[in-house]
């Protein structure tokens, strides 16, 4: 049977002798917050249903005590698509679980396919057809139901499985490094823990605003960013997206013209119009080098060889194009953003040999 952990104690006793490698998985909410609040760990230090332990970190001292496991460097995570999984124990653990293994990164690496997601990756490998009724379950009640807490242990139940068959695929085609590489990528984004420099150019709508309303933008969504973090709630409950777009479109000379604009809305941050209205009118120091968002004015010509380049080069690795180089990406590559973040690495080695002379 499976073991609910709820006092620092339990939990240090289960972990005083550790395995090479232990599975691991979270349950969070962030429908009301901007951090996600974790509300249940899940680790399983083997294969057994003994071996698994329901953590309850909203108890007091319980992430304290799961810190130092998620640092020790001698104990391999094994984890399933764990980007948030990663801010939430960043949040509330003040640490990261590393090294890390990833298997739906190593799947993809293995020409499993792109962004499996665990159910079918399980099922691929070990045959077994796991439930998927708890998906929208509130994990912050107390109790969990019976049908919660199976639920959860699925989600460690076959990680060791799942790495002890992806291991042996990666070894076989020499791909081990690549995934590494992946991992501490993956895990030094989560450390950063940086706003979005350019969080303009994830609105779709920006691209119909001249460079100045752009500028606008920039300056909104980064106090925005500011004021969610700082108040823990939705970006989307500081600023709309949509009001923050019409704010921009205008060049507001006067307050008396944005506070009608305000009132005219029913999504307004009332509250805070001082603030916002400062951060509209308060140029950024950096904002002169953000690039603008961009519509379809691209060489479509040459994206069009730049995505027909990496499909063949997909095809002969027997990879995901997406894994390689994602259209974004490859936009970015386009506007001059060069040979970093996603494309450093084993990617460039792979992709530049091929792109640069399309640029």
């Amino acid at each position: 049977m499976t073991h609910w952990i709820d006092t620092p104690g339990a939990l240090r006793a289960r972990l005083a002798t550790l395995p090479a490698a232990i599975g691991l998985d979270t349950e969070f909410i962030r429908e009301r917050t901007y951090w996600p609040q974790l509300a249940l760990v899940q680790i399983s230090l083997g294969e057994s249903d003994d071996d698994i332990l329901l953590v309850d970190p909203l108890r007091p001292g319980m992430c304290e005590a799961l810190a130092p496991l998620l640092a020790n460097p001698d104990v391999l995570k094994l984890m399933h698509s764990p980007s948030e999984d990663l801010v939430a124990f960043q949040y509330a653990c003040r640490t990261l679980p590393m090294p890390l293994f990833d298997t739906q990164a190593a799947a993809a690496l293995c020409g499993l396919g792109a962004g499996l997601g665990y159910q079918k990756l399980v099922q691929a490998v070990t045959g077994v057809e796991l439930a998927k009724g708890e998906t929208r379950s509130d994990w912050l009640r107390r109790p969990l139901s019976p049908a919660q807490l199976e639920y959860a242990a699925d989600d460690v139940r076959h990680l060791h499985a799942l790495h002890r068959d992806l291991q042996m695929r990666l070894a076989g085609n020499g791909r081990a490094a690549w995934l590494e590489e992946d991992s501490a990528r993956q895990l030094a984004n989560a450390a950063s823990d940086d706003c979005e420099r350019w969080p303009h150019l994830a609105i779709r709508s920006a691209q119909f605003l001249d460079a100045e309303g752009q500028r606008r933008l920039l300056r909104m969504l980064r106090w925005r960013d500011v004021q969610a973090r700082s108040s823990d709630r939705p970006r989307s409950w500081i600023l709309d997206n949509e009001l923050a777009v019409t704010l921009a479109r205008q060049k507001l000379d006067s307050r008396l013209r944005f506070d009608a604009l305000l009132d005219a809305n029913p999504k307004a941050p009332r509250s805070l119009r001082t603030p916002l209205w400062e951060a509209l009118i308060t140029p950024l120091p950096d904002e002169a080098k953000a690039p603008l968002a961009r519509g379809d004015d691209r060489d479509k010509k040459q994206l069009r060889a730049l995505q027909e380049a990496v499909a063949a080069l997909a095809g002969e690795l027997q990879l995901p194009e997406g894994l390689l180089a994602s259209r974004k990406v490859l936009e970015a590559l386009q506007d001059g953003g060069g040979w970093n973040g996603q494309l450093a690495g084993w990617r460039r080695a792979l992709l530049e040999p091929r792109l640069a002379p399309l640029l």
